[in-house]
């Protein structure tokens, strides 16, 4: 961003603050999320049912740990895809207490058509950048995640 006379007054400037300018492009990249989503998918549905894809069969809570969510987020995740035919509950054969989930046929054939779904999301959300800068912003926003 250009330097203005009020850049050099005033250090805290909102248009220069890392959470504002990474809420701005969440918000552009939720938008796109949605032109491409299928079934009505939301972005958390779609990484939890992206980890259940590369991990197999697993708890809750375990599937919380993998897709970044909390308690109470994935439960409600999970709850939804169960409703929506996505996923299957059955009860751990070494631990009564937990329940394994995992991808439905009609959930594992979801995955697969919603993994294109999500390279033109990346696709489209990078745009605007080089293809350097694009896999320097990745590899920034690993390193701060």
């Amino acid at each position: 961003m250009d330097e203005t006379a009020d850049d050099r007054t005033d250090p805290y400037r909102l248009d220069n603050q890392v959470g504002y300018i990474l809420r701005l492009a969440s918000q552009r990249h939720a938008a796109i999320f949605q032109t491409h989503t299928m079934e009505g998918l939301t972005a958390t549905q779609f990484a939890a049912m992206i980890r259940l894809s590369e991990h197999g069969k697993c708890s809750q809570n375990r599937l919380g740990r993998l897709a970044a969510m909390d308690v109470a987020t994935i439960k409600g995740v999970v709850d939804r895809l169960r409703q929506k035919g996505l996923t299957l509950t059955e009860p751990d054969p070494d631990d009564k207490r937990r329940t394994l989930i995992s991808l439905s046929p009609e959930g594992e054939a979801l995955v697969a058509r919603m993994k294109e779904a999500g390279a033109r999301i990346t696709e489209e959300t990078l745009a605007p950048l080089s293809p350097a800068e694009q896999r320097s912003l990745i590899r920034l926003l690993q390193k701060i995640s």
